[in-house]
């Protein structure tokens, strides 16, 4: 079956208001980014519709892969489109077309018209009666349950006639762009990257953030950091990398601080730093990967001396999530097999052995005072050692 347009459903920009047009804007955008490598698509909208409509030969399987990547969609459904509104036409053209896409018509079936041309000359439930007997007619196989059918076969009469049985699931969420932007620390493990396309498909565009540590990280655990973004990009769109050496500011605290309150100063160094380029870039919030108890520096206590270091928001959208429910969503989303290369980043390369699980911030503050007489110096190091890597799907 050779299908040349796509009807697109959402559901949640539905229910805007005066707004909705904003939404719907950046659902075509989105889409034109997504089709951009598949081909020529021609994106319109039309009373509560999106219509996709190829310009050239495609690949089919690309199209769907590339839609079911857009936020906001709801559903993907493969339509036929047809000039003459006819009574007599419309049969003619649905019965072939039933008869190609179906090799087994040995299932039950019903009709659904919507009649959005209001000068069409028949009602909705006419066509869709005399539809339905003409299919049968045609058909021995087929059977009508008009409560429970197998195949919902719908006809949209408009300015032209769609005609599909099929609806693809979309990812749902809202379209990117529609809700601000956040900085995504996004290291080489398996939540943070989870967490940035989470964010994302509640229309959040994210820029992300990596500290790097050589020559305690190597370059492919930087690498495999830039492929992570690639993935993720599919979603949210081009992805700014901002990438930091923070060695220098590792081995400061390592040497200066408790080791058991490591990871939770390191943490907090981080967020200071990402804080401040998620200003530079216009962001309003930082996204993590952080997961109630998952670790020692993910317990409340350790969470609330993380928080104290920045005055934006912090977005933890996996922090009710396991283990199992978090490699699950990037198993889905197709980062998992990267996030387990075998490359250490910065945050396991100095891990205490007994970290403090119960910190205070007083505490953690006084240990920070030994820092005192370098980390002015080594933060403004660090802020300045920034490489930006542009990341996008299609490159």
């Amino acid at each position: 079956m050779e299908y040349k347009a796509f009807l697109i459903k959402y559901a949640e920009i539905g229910v805007k208001g005066k707004n909705r047009y904003r939404f719907e804007d950046a659902l075509v955008q989105q889409m034109q980014y997504a089709l951009k490598p598949v081909g020529d698509f021609k994106i319109r909208k039309e009373s509560g519709r999106i219509f996709a409509e190829a310009q050239e030969e495609y690949d089919y399987d690309e199209a769907i892969a590339a839609l079911r990547c857009v936020f906001g969609i709801s559903g993907i459904c493969p339509i036929i489109v047809e000039e003459d509104k006819a009574f007599d036409n419309i049969e003619k053209v649905l019965g072939d077309y039933m008869s190609e896409r179906y090799d087994d018509l040995a299932f039950t079936f019903k009709v659904n018209v919507r009649r959005a041309d209001k000068s069409y000359p028949m009602q909705s439930m006419e066509v869709a009666a005399l539809l339905g007997e003409k299919l049968l007619d045609r058909f021995e196989e087929l059977t009508v349950d008009v409560h429970h059918p197998q195949v919902l076969i719908t006809v949209e009469i408009r300015d032209k006639v769609y005609i599909y049985t099929e609806e693809i699931p979309g990812p749902g969420g809202m379209p990117i762009g529609t809700n601000g932007k956040a900085m995504l620390l996004l290291s080489g493990g398996i939540d943070s990257p989870v967490a940035g396309y989470m964010i994302s498909k509640r229309g959040v565009r994210i820029d992300a953030v990596y500290f790097h540590a050589p020559p305690y990280t190597s370059e492919r655990a930087k690498q495999k950091v830039v492929d992570l973004a690639r993935i993720i990009s599919r979603y949210t769109g081009p992805i700014h990398l901002h990438i930091i050496n923070f060695t220098d500011i590792q081995m400061a605290i390592y040497e200066k601080c408790p080791h058991d309150e490591l990871t939770i100063i390191m943490r907090r160094y981080m967020m200071k730093i990402a804080e401040h380029f998620a200003k530079e870039c216009g962001a309003q919030a930082l996204i993590t990967g952080e997961s109630i108890g998952q670790v020692a520096s993910q317990t409340m206590q350790s969470l609330f001396c993380t928080d104290a270091a920045c005055s934006i928001p912090v977005f933890r959208p996996c922090i009710g999530m396991d283990k199992n429910d978090i490699v699950d969503m990037s198993e889905k989303i197709g980062t998992y097999e990267t996030s387990i290369l075998p490359y250490e980043d910065c945050c396991t390369i100095f891990v205490a052995k007994h970290p403090v699980t119960k910190p205070r911030l007083d505490v953690i503050e006084k240990s920070e005072r030994k820092l005192a007489d370098c980390i002015d110096e080594l933060m403004e190091a660090a802020l300045s050692s920034e490489e930006v890597i542009r990341v996008c799907a299609d490159e």
